[in-house]
């Protein structure tokens, strides 16, 4: 059975961007037969609020979207995000890092003062703390997945791929060795000062226990899909099917972000729109 899911993180108010993607996906399920489930993404503590996560259940209510009650929170399960990073520590793929932003823009751009290389997590790790023991850990330290390391943990590299069913990349991707170690590189798995389960392992883990089975989300985020099926090939989890699909925008192009208040969700509401005149501004 198709099973999909729209996991937005309680930051800041939904915006056209979010109503799109949650809308593909749950039309997505629905024309299916399938189920749509609403994950609630909420480890970053410092930013997340009660009143945010209330406000996504009113705006997808609102918009006519139903899941099964209750919705997956992040915050609920992160016992089980330590479990994974144990098992890939007791591998030697992960070391810490005590690097804060400020040293990795220094060391990546030293000693020629070249602008550094970024990738889908910003400015890619130079490797600084590369050498460093998982069980040297310390409070306050991230944990970073050693990249070439987890590749050539791999058997069968080469075989490692996924389905795409969107617009954007359709067809059999390829994970790309090359592409993950250079252009990519050592990304966080567990998040530094408070030592959380970072995007990348939390969203894999997720999808598993929730038993996804087809990943609906924005073409910002073909890159980082990569990662995702690397992840599940380390920690023997399913790779679902993707559908990462086109990007709302404003009129100069630039994808929305959370800030842009003028496109929230609860300004339509409050402007008397219905949900039926959201669906056309996206032309769903």
């Amino acid at each position: 059975m198709v099973r999909t899911r729209f996991a937005p993180s309680p930051t800041g108010p939904l915006h056209l961007g979010h109503a799109y993607s949650a809308l593909t996906a749950f039309d997505f399920a629905q024309t299916a037969g399938g189920t749509f489930l609403l994950r609630i993404e909420d480890t970053d503590f410092a930013r997340c609020k009660p009143e945010w996560e209330t406000q996504i259940y009113d705006d997808l209510h609102w918009l006519g979207v139903t899941w099964p009650a209750p919705a997956r929170r992040q915050s609920d399960h992160l016992g089980s995000y330590d479990v994974a990073l144990d098992q890939l520590g007791a591998a030697e793929l992960l070391y810490p890092c005590a690097c804060n932003r400020s040293d990795i823009r220094a060391a990546a751009s030293a000693p020629q003062g070249e602008t550094p290389l970024t990738g889908p997590d910003g400015i890619v790790y130079p490797g600084t703390c590369r050498h460093r023991a998982f069980r040297d850990r310390r409070p306050g330290d991230a944990l970073r997945l050693n990249m070439a390391k987890a590749i050539a943990s791999i058997a069968d590299v080469g075989s490692l791929n996924w389905t795409d069913i969107g617009a954007m990349v359709p067809g059999t991707v390829h994970l790309a060795p090359d592409t993950l170690i250079n252009t990519v590189g050592d990304v966080v798995l567990a998040r530094r000062l408070v030592g959380t389960a970072a995007y990348h392992l939390a969203v894999t883990l997720d999808d598993a226990a929730q038993s996804i089975t087809h990943v609906v989300r924005g073409a910002d985020l073909i890159e980082v899909t990569q990662i995702h099926v690397l992840l599940q090939a380390l920690l023997g989890l399913p790779t679902p099917i993707y559908l990462h699909h086109r990007l709302i925008t404003d009129e100069a192009g630039k994808r929305l972000a959370k800030r842009d208040d003028a496109r929230a969700l609860h300004t339509y509401r409050d402007q008397g729109l219905e949900p039926s005149q959201i669906r056309g501004l996206l032309a769903l």
